[in-house]
């Protein structure tokens, strides 16, 4: 979906290093900080985290957000839960192959 929005794949394949990597600015590094802390059972939303990302996004779209990750969470556990296979929405594209 990110590509077919213009996000480039040089950038999605960066996603595990968006903390350091500069192609992800501020906003969207507190997002996705956000969205681990959601996800990952060893972490949280602490009061600083959460301030961060308020600066970012009104409360409209920090409930939304919120929403987000937490439907792909589910979603998520319930297709792993029932051996649901990827569906391959994205998927790299060899450079030979292009």
């Amino acid at each position: 979906m990110s590509s077919e929005l213009g996000v480039s794949e040089e950038k999605i394949l960066a996603l595990d290093s968006y903390a350091d990597s500069p192609l992800y600015d501020t906003k969207e590094q507190a997002a996705l900080q956000y969205a681990d802390a959601i996800t990952l059972s060893d972490r949280d939303v602490d009061d600083d985290l959460f301030a961060r990302v308020r600066t970012f996004f009104g409360d409209d779209a920090l409930v939304e957000l919120t929403a987000v990750i937490a439907w792909e969470n589910s979603s998520s556990k319930f297709n792993r839960a029932l051996r649901v296979p990827s569906q391959g929405l994205w998927e790299r594209v060899r450079k030979e192959e292009r």
